[in-house]
């Protein structure tokens, strides 16, 4: 088994191993202390979570300050901290592996498995591009000017290795912060995309240079097998675990527990599996296999079930934050304590904001050589984006675990113990530094480049709806104006108790008032048709939970959603387009038909083909006229409303003919596919009505559990064996039709 540490087989200290064993003993600290620093950091972020909630402080910022203050009260002050400073000793001795392990698997599957899956596939060449030659073009350039102007003697292996470590941008920093500070979906995708990957390249470089620091060969072919294994090698068992993954989960039926469950061990063991059995990338090897189940398995999660899994992870990634950034705190303050003799010197601090710039540079060296290429590939990227893109390279928890594994390889003939402890000085100082300053700012450049403010369509949608609530607000007051126990209430007085309602009185004006038909703002079009796609892609998760699609139907529909989505800007609505190519009814269909031909024939030929096909073009047109109720309930019939409206009525006219002549060829499949409708819809709304008798008090736990699995278990018998489409035989066909009957 390989990892971090020792794939580059590194030495430690037997004075070090000592040491370590011998704490415990003398200072009475135990175990169970590890989980009274766990428990109080819970608090002190869920604190700090609650008091700079609104502000503009990032909340990474302040646990990584937390974790700098707690580390620096207990090694500052020798044991002050009593039984909370034995466990910030405990944490802070824990191998830079064990820590990996113990976070990065649950953070990364979490980040991947959110990320759009479409918004991927279109980003895809510039998240390689920026993770790929972007990592060589900034381990390289801050390597060689370590070399040429720091005064350590250092090597060029030696300077690349730290040059490799720093250039990691961490995926538990970045993505906690754009999360945070609500940047664009594109913007997000392409940052935390690249911060993914990067991390699981950055990862394998730093190997590479460690091994060849520690004395390993070092040729072209060692190095190309090596890089090849680690990449693809990760990339093959991630792929080959999500499937396994999948297909499990085909198997489970509306267990929630189970689901979940899968989830998170499957995370956890594709880690294991590649970074110590196969001597692959982990991190790369979770990043797939999230990917994957985002591309795969995200609709084999339906209704509450799809709620909870989300909750789930959230609660999961929070609590993962929240001890990985005050655990970071505490290894930069240690480090500092521990090197005391180079933090004592001036030019050390001078060399760590030398080196602050030197990354810096780095990074806008990088997205300014990638910038040409970056602009063509996918949605593109302009000079602002390319700004938030280069200040948003935040160092992290990986940068600090790699520092420490150096700092536990030194003390030998290939890295000296100054070496090692200058490695962690740096290594912290850049995480504080850019979470510090970087973390803190970003905010504010998004601002300075108005790229937070909404466009004025946007503001013309915003107060529109405004006065909407006012009018709901309103008739929720006419429903409890009065009542038979408390009597009546005034409404001036109640409004005087909501302040987001308050100026809101006078007249409503249409947010797109002005705009006709024929001069309609391309903006304004474009921005409906962007909401009543959303509204048509909120109709397909509805159905899906109804059971009037299937998973395989719904991934296919919800794509074709996303593609639409590209082309508001350019195209009326397309979302028919990509469904084209699945939604056909050739002329031998009826040639078949009306032949005297084998039924088993028939059905392997067109039936299957004809459900799916049936499936999508009924789904489309209920979700089109679902949006289009809304739509004409939100705006009512404005002119650019209309707009959207006529150009979805035609999208549905090939749906409309397809369905017509499958009725006219082929009337025993629609009768099959409403019949499986049905019958899971009321399965369904029985499952509904036991849960309203229990909440209401009527059915007790017993009953309700008789009931309940009654009903599970015909809705398994449904989904696993529904009604088949049976085709009449040649004789009923004689019988039926009478252009077939004997004269």
């Amino acid at each position: 088994m390989t990892s971090v540490t020792d794939a580059a087989l590194p030495y430690f200290s037997p004075e070090k191993t000592s040491l370590s064993l011998s704490y415990s003993a003398e200072s009475g600290s135990r175990p169970v202390d590890a989980v009274i620093f766990a428990g109080v950091s819970l608090v002190l972020g869920t604190a700090c979570r609650q008091l700079f909630n609104g502000t503009r402080v990032p909340y990474t910022v302040v646990l990584l300050v937390i974790g700098i203050v707690l580390g620096s009260l207990e090694y500052g002050t020798n044991h002050n901290l009593g039984k909370m400073g034995h466990g910030i000793r405990i944490w802070n001795d824990i191998n830079p592996d064990l820590l990996l392990a113990v976070f990065l698997p649950a953070l990364l599957f979490e980040s991947s498995f959110s990320m759009d899956v479409h918004q991927i596939k279109r980003c895809l060449g510039q998240m390689v591009l920026l993770a790929g030659p972007g990592v060589l073009i900034s381990t390289f350039w801050i390597g060689s000017l370590l070399k040429l102007t720091f005064p350590y003697n250092w090597d060029w292996k030696t300077s690349l290795l730290l040059g490799a470590l720093l250039g990691a941008t961490d995926p538990v920093a970045v993505v906690a912060l754009l999360k945070e500070l609500g940047a664009s979906k594109k913007m997000t995708t392409i940052i935390d995309g690249e911060s993914l990957m990067n991390d699981g390249v950055s990862v394998v470089i730093f190997q590479l240079f460690l091994k060849m620091v520690m004395g390993s060969t070092s040729d072209w072919s060692f190095i190309i097998k090596f890089l090849t294994q680690n990449s693809f090698g990760a990339v093959g068992i991630g792929v080959a675990i999500g499937i396994a993954s999948v297909f499990w989960l085909r198997f489970v039926f509306n267990d929630i527990v189970v689901q979940i469950t899968v989830t998170l061990s499957v995370s956890y063991f594709a880690y294991y599996t590649a970074q110590e059995w196969a001597g692959v990338s982990g991190i790369l090897t979770v990043m797939t296999l999230g990917m994957f189940f985002a591309a795969f398995a995200r609709t084999a999660f339906k209704g509450e079930n799809h709620q909870s899994l989300h909750h789930f992870w959230e609660m999961v990634a929070y609590i993962a934050n929240t001890l990985v950034f005050i655990l970071s705190g505490v290894i930069i303050a240690v480090g500092d304590f521990s090197s005391r003799k180079i933090s004592y010197e001036g030019a050390s601090w001078g060399f760590l904001f030398l080196l602050y710039f030197y990354v810096q540079l780095s990074r806008c060296v990088m997205v300014g050589i990638l910038y040409p290429l970056l602009r063509r590939f996918g949605y593109g990227l302009d000079w602002k984006e390319s700004i938030i893109l280069t200040w948003s390279g935040l160092r992290g928890a990986v940068s600090l675990s790699l520092a420490l594994s150096v700092k536990q390889s030194s003390g030998n003939s290939y890295i000296s113990s100054e070496t090692g402890t200058r490695f962690l000085f740096f290594t912290g100082g850049i995480v504080f530094l850019t979470l510090v300053v970087n973390g803190s700012t970003t905010q504010f450049l998004l601002h300075l480049l108005r790229m937070d403010t909404l466009t004025g369509t946007k503001k013309r949608i915003l107060e529109y709806t405004k006065f909407e609530m006012m009018n709901t607000a309103f008739k929720a007051f006419e429903n409890l104006e009065d009542d038979e126990e408390l009597g009546s209430a005034d409404w001036h007085t109640v409004i005087g108790h909501i302040p987001s309602l308050k100026n809101l009185q006078g007249e409503q004006v249409d947010p797109h008032d002005g705009c006709e038909a024929g001069n309609a703002d391309p903006r304004n079009i474009m921005d409906i048709r962007v909401r009543f796609l959303n509204g048509v892609q909120a109709a397909y998760w509805e159905m899906l939970d109804d059971g009037r699609i299937t998973q395989g139907t719904a991934n296919v529909l919800m794509q074709s959603v996303d593609e639409a989505l590209d082309l508001v800007s350019t195209e009326s609505l397309c979302d028919w387009r990509s469904l084209k190519p699945c939604v056909r009814f050739p002329k031998y269909y009826k040639f078949l038909q009306s032949r005297i031909i084998p039924r088993k024939l028939v059905s392997y030929l067109i039936v299957e083909r004809l459900e799916s096909a049936c499936y999508i073009s009924s789904a489309f047109l209920r979700a089109h006229r679902i949006a289009r109720q809304q739509l004409r309930g939100f705006l009512g019939n404005s002119d650019i409303a209309s707009v959207v409206i006529i150009e979805s009525e035609v999208e549905g006219e090939e749906a409309k003919q397809f369905l017509e002549e499958v009725r006219d060829s082929f009337p025993q499949v629609l009768s099959v596919l409403k019949t499986r409708q049905v019958a899971h819809y009321v399965l369904n709304h029985l499952n509904g009505y036991i849960k309203n008798l229990e909440k209401v008090g009527l059915l007790q736990g017993k009953e309700v559990s008789h009931l309940h699995d009654s009903v599970q278990s015909d809705l398994k018998k449904l989904l696993r064996n529904p009604p088949l489409l049976k085709l009449p035989n040649a004789n009923d066909l004689i019988t039926t039709n009478p252009l077939l009957r004997p004269l």
